[in-house]
């Protein structure tokens, strides 16, 4: 111990610090580093977006690193160096008022770094948004506490987000309800999807990504949306681009089967099971176990059949008859507009294959 203190006299503190310093920034920061590339830190990188946002991060991990370490390695120095020794080391610091030159660097290197990260993150940015003229358009709903995806150029609607590998896709995005956030962490963007309700009468926002690696992933809602914002989440599914576009063309496919089958599958993608169980369990909505042709007691107190006409009107207008025990504005009110006279037949002899 007497030696490194001689070796501190002989050669000066500052540059023992400054050492630690470095040292301790190299180390923190390559584990930082190291921990967002091998998916211990960040999640996977499957998108080109997620290229240039992991080196922003990567620039503010060494950032932190040497920060952290300025501060920390200093703060060590003074309590092991600098404490006080024995009942006769009772002398007072030196006094100071302040020092205008040290003042003036401890603003001036932080906002130029604060400028500095502006610049590259707006660099960012725009590559990220770069067009590409083939890109697939998607049209993505989002509703509490589903999602639906509709795919133009195919006509598919499915509640999965299906995607080819290694295409750009223009995500469109809008809310029937209230704010919802698209978040798909391997992509690393995201981006908030407003109700036309904000004042404009088209609050479509746009998002693009380049899916690289094939795999299953989750979109996720990352604004707060209500009661079952936790569950609001759909597969992702990134593929090679000739199983896209056999997808996509089964998907857009006219429904050939039976009418309660047919009525299933828009009930999927339409995002209904999200409030409504098909067993009994009370969700966000009534069950449809035993629905049709029950008698509904509603929110006044009256009682209803549930027949045909009720199934209707309940998807068409939800908020004209309020079940007992369940709250009005939460389902979306303008299914009339999405769906066709058939399609709503069809979800109907859905519902009623439920009661039987």
């Amino acid at each position: 111990m007497r030696s490194l203190v001689n070796l501190i006299k002989r050669y000066g503190e500052y540059v023992f610090v400054a050492i630690f310093v470095v040292l301790s920034t190299y180390a923190l920061g390559a584990f930082l580093t190291a921990g967002a590339a091998n998916g211990t830190i960040l999640p996977l990188q499957a998108s080109r977006e997620a290229v240039e946002i992991d080196e922003l991060f990567n620039v503010q991990f060494w950032l932190i690193a040497f920060f952290f370490s300025l501060i920390v390695v200093f703060m060590l120095w003074s309590v092991i160096f600098h404490r006080r020794r024995g009942e006769d080391d009772d002398a007072p610091g030196e006094d100071f008022e302040g020092n205008s030159t040290l003042e003036i660097v401890w603003t001036i290197i932080p906002l130029g770094i604060v400028l500095a990260l502006a610049v590259y993150g707006g660099s960012v940015l725009s590559n990220i948004e770069r067009r590409a003229t083939d890109a697939l358009e998607v049209n993505v709903i989002g509703q509490r506490w589903a999602w639906r995806f509709e795919y133009p150029e195919s006509g598919a609607v499915s509640s999965d987000l299906v995607l080819p590998v290694d295409r750009q896709v223009l995500l469109r995005m809008r809310s029937d309800d209230v704010i919802h956030s698209f978040w798909v962490p391997e992509f690393r963007v995201k981006q908030d999807l407003l109700p036309a309700t904000f004042g404009d009468e088209d609050n479509t926002r746009e998002l693009r990504i380049t899916p690289t690696i094939k795999g299953d992933y989750k979109v996720r809602c990352a604004e707060l949306c209500g009661e079952l914002h936790y569950a609001m989440l759909a597969d992702v599914m990134v593929v090679e681009p000739e199983e896209f576009e056999t997808w996509a063309a089964a998907q857009a496919a006219e429904c050939d089967l039976e009418a309660a089958d047919c009525g299933a599958r828009w009930v999927e993608q339409y995002g209904c099971t999200a409030c409504h169980s098909f067993d009994g369990t009370q969700v966000v909505g009534p069950t449809w176990l035993g629905l049709a042709g029950s008698q509904v007691l509603l929110d006044d107190g009256s009682s209803v059949l549930a027949d045909e006409i009720y199934l209707e009107t309940s998807i068409i207008n939800p908020n004209d008859q309020i079940h007992e025990g369940f709250q009005p504005n939460v389902m979306p009110v303008n299914f009339e507009e999405q769906l066709t006279e058939e399609q709503i037949a069809e979800i109907v002899a859905f519902i009623q294959t439920l009661g039987e």
